[in-house]
C-alpha cells in the first residue's frame, strides 16, 4: 500500500516537472497520454468490479478530453478544430456510456481514436511545431 503511494507520488511530481518545462507541443502529449491512462484505469476497475474507481478514472479521461477540446485553436485550421471538436465530444459521450453500461469494448473504440489522433501529433516534426509558433505569435502581436 505505502509502496503503491510512493510511487504515485513520484509520478505526480514527474508530470508537474513535465509540464514545467513543456511547450505547448509536448503539454498536448501529456494531456493525451493522462486521458489514454485514465481510460486504461476505468478498464481496469470494470473488469475487477471497482465501481468508485471506475467512476473517478472516467471522469477524470472526460475532464483530460474536455481540456484538449478547450486548447483548439479555431483561428489556425477551422475545419480541423470543427472535426477534432466533433470527435472530442464523441469521445465524451461514449465514455459516458461505457460507464453507464460497464462495456470495456467501448473504451477499447474511444483509446483507439485518441491513439490515432495522439500518433499523428506524436509525428510533428520539429520544424514544423517551430513554425507553428511563429505564427501563433505573429498572429498575436499583430493583434495587439
Amino acid at each position: 500500500m505505502y509502496k503503491s503511494k510512493g510511487i504515485q507520488a513520484y509520478r505526480k511530481d514527474s508530470i508537474k516537472s513535465d509540464l514545467a518545462s513543456a511547450d505547448p507541443h509536448r503539454v498536448i502529449q501529456l494531456l493525451m497520454q493522462g486521458a489514454l491512462e485514465k481510460l486504461a484505469l476505468g478498464k481496469g476497475c470494470i473488469e475487477r468490479r471497482d465501481w468508485e474507481g471506475k467512476a473517478a478514472a472516467l471522469t477524470r479521461a472526460s475532464e483530460i478530453i474536455n481540456a484538449l477540446r478547450d486548447a483548439l485553436d479555431r483561428d489556425v485550421n477551422p475545419e480541423l478544430v470543427d472535426n477534432l471538436e466533433s470527435l472530442y465530444e464523441y469521445m465524451i459521450v461514449r465514455i459516458t456510456e461505457a460507464s453507464i453500461a460497464k462495456d470495456t469494448s467501448i473504451l477499447d473504440q474511444v483509446m483507439g481514436l485518441l491513439l490515432q489522433i495522439k500518433g499523428a501529433w506524436d509525428q510533428i516534426s520539429n520544424a514544423d511545431k517551430e513554425a507553428a509558433y511563429h505564427g501563433q505569435n505573429e498572429a498575436r502581436v499583430g493583434a495587439v
